[in-house]
Order: structure tokens, then sequence, then C-alpha cells
């Protein structure tokens, strides 16, 4: 018998809330994300007046860090957690 794939053992996950300049559609903004990720394990789940939550994994955390920190970027990282009830109630979602 296979054994059990419980909480602990699956991948930890991070919610980063972004702040976004001059992308005003989702699918733009997801075309954006893709171009700077560095890497494919990313989502993008909420994304409402130039505010969006995306998901990434935590041990990605450090390479997404020094793209989502440029002062004056385009896409700007505002809050972090491992609840996405938490980032959601930091941006007023």
């Amino acid at each position: 018998m296979a054994k059990r794939l419980t909480k602990a053992l699956r991948e930890k996950r991070r919610w980063v809330g972004i702040t976004v300049n001059g992308v005003v559609e989702r699918k733009d903004l997801e075309h954006l994300i893709s171009q700077l990720a560095p890497t494919e394990d990313w989502k993008l789940y909420d994304f409402k007046d130039n505010i969006a939550i995306i998901r990434i994994l935590l041990r990605d955390q450090p390479l997404w860090r020094p793209i989502l920190d440029v002062e004056g970027g385009q896409i700007r990282s505002v809050t972090t957690s491992g609840k996405i009830r938490l980032v959601r109630d930091r941006l007023g979602l």
C-alpha cells in the first residue's frame, strides 16, 4: 500500500501580495509575470485594482525576492504569508 502524502510532506507555499503598475488585464499580468518569473511554479490567484496575489513555492522564495523588491519596478511585493487569507486581509481584497 502506498504511503499517504500528508500535509507536512507536501510542498510549502507562499502567497505574495503585489502591486502592479501599468497593467489592466489579467492575461497581460500573467504574461508579464511569466517573463520575470525565475521558475515555472507560480500561479496568479487574485487581480483587482492594481493589486494581485500570486502563489509561489517556499523553496523558490529566495529567487523571487530580488525580482519583486526592485524599487520603482512594474511589479512590487507588498506582503508575504503562508496563508492566503492573511494576504487578502492585508491588501484589503
